[in-house]
């Protein structure tokens, strides 16, 4: 992938990151952003030994980011009914609030950079074409 590409998408990453962070709303770690987003971004049931298999960390390490998802309710555990040793991972109205608000914040932030970097790419064809000219 070309650098510039590669920037522009730690670029987004950071303009959503820093707007999440100025809106009055939850405020999740690395590790529980990756446990939402995975369980609500990919299909099918989720369970804590298989996040913590996909995300490759300890099972103890997706209890602790649970932990917080339920605290702000944005998933919740069940116990699979089926086999009762496992925990299921469910989502929430709030969670699906929480994904969609992320979206627009996301989307907002690309308009944001691209009319930013559509600014700044003007700038330099004028400086150019004055100092050609």
């Amino acid at each position: 992938m070309p650098q510039a590409t590669n920037d522009q998408m730690l670029n987004l990453l950071c303009d959503t990151i820093v707007s999440m962070v100025r809106r009055d709303g939850p405020d999740l770690s690395a590790r529980q952003l990756a446990v939402f987003l995975t369980c609500y971004l990919r299909d099918g049931a989720h369970t804590v030994r298989g996040l913590a298999l996909e995300l490759k960390v300890s099972k103890p390490a997706i209890t602790r980011a649970l932990d917080r998802l339920g605290e702000l309710d944005l998933a919740r555990r069940k116990v699979d009914p089926l086999d009762r040793r496992s925990v299921l991972v469910q989502r929430t109205l709030k969670g699906s609030t929480f994904l969609r608000e992320m979206r627009a914040v996301m989307t907002e932030a690309s308009g944001t950079r691209s009319t930013r970097t559509e600014r700044a790419s003007a700038s330099v064809e004028r400086l150019s074409s004055r100092r050609a000219g």
